[in-house]
């Protein structure tokens, strides 16, 4: 069985040098502009509730270092479709009026910002916050932008790199997997709803389930880009800063 070893031993090389939601319970309705209030959650897409993952625990997901093992055929094929979530995305959310909003981000909406080296985030807690553009169908907003919440990333003793997203009402925990010299292949799935305290796992319930690339797009500031999502949009973004 493999494990991503080489992914845990780059990860303590790094760390020596080098926060959403779901429609469930009532939410904030977005301030003019598609952004949320400075207390305000994100919106819980509802459905069953989660299963509690067990506590990270050696070689999770089947122990092996490639996702391509672990994702299914269609978030693949999603994957593959990256270019078009990030054009049709961006061109909703601009042609509806957020073009101001979208330009104000910066290298964080631009699909070119990743760089190479240094992708493994060390260790620790990260504010972390979810830009989602495009929609669904047309009663969903163009853009939406949370503030700030708390994400953590973990190694565990089997060599597994984990993001969590630990607050907010649409939280997501999943493995960072090793892809190319730019970038890493998140596969996790999300907890909804302030009444769940644990995740399900990937493939537990295929509508929590995301898939996205893990990018670093600064010196220390990383981004997950989820190409069509299950929910809301169409690309979802969740960006972290240590």
């Amino acid at each position: 069985m493999r494990s991503l070893l080489a992914v845990a031993s780059l990860t303590v090389l790094l760390a020596a040098c080098g926060q959403e939601p779901a429609p469930k319970s009532p939410e904030p309705a977005p301030a003019p502009g598609g952004e949320t209030g400075p207390g305000a959650q994100e919106p819980v897409p509802g459905g069953a509730p989660a299963t509690p993952a067990p506590a990270p625990a050696p070689g999770e997901q089947g122990g092996t270092a490639d996702w391509r093992e672990v994702a299914t055929a269609a978030d693949a094929s999603n994957l593959g479709r990256l270019d078009q979530a990030w054009r049709l995305a961006r061109a909703e959310a601009e042609d509806k009026g957020f073009a101001k909003q979208v330009e104000a981000l910066g290298p964080l909406v631009d699909p070119n910002a990743g760089q190479a080296g240094r992708l493994q985030p060390a260790p620790g807690t990260y504010r972390c916050r979810t830009i989602k553009l495009g929609t669904k169908n047309e009663s969903g907003l163009a853009y939406v932008a949370y503030p700030f919440f708390r994400c953590s990333v973990e190694l565990t003793p089997g060599g597994d790199l984990v993001l969590t997203k630990t607050t907010g009402s649409q939280r997501t925990r999943g493995l960072l997997y090793p892809d190319t010299e730019r970038r890493l292949i998140f596969v996790g799935a999300q907890a909804w709803g302030m009444d769940e305290t644990g995740f399900p796992t990937y493939g537990q319930q295929p509508e929590r389930d995301q898939v996205g690339v893990f990018e670093r797009i600064g010196s220390d500031r990383w981004r997950v880009v989820v190409p069509w999502p299950r929910v809301e949009s169409k690309l979802e973004i969740l960006e972290l800063i240590k």
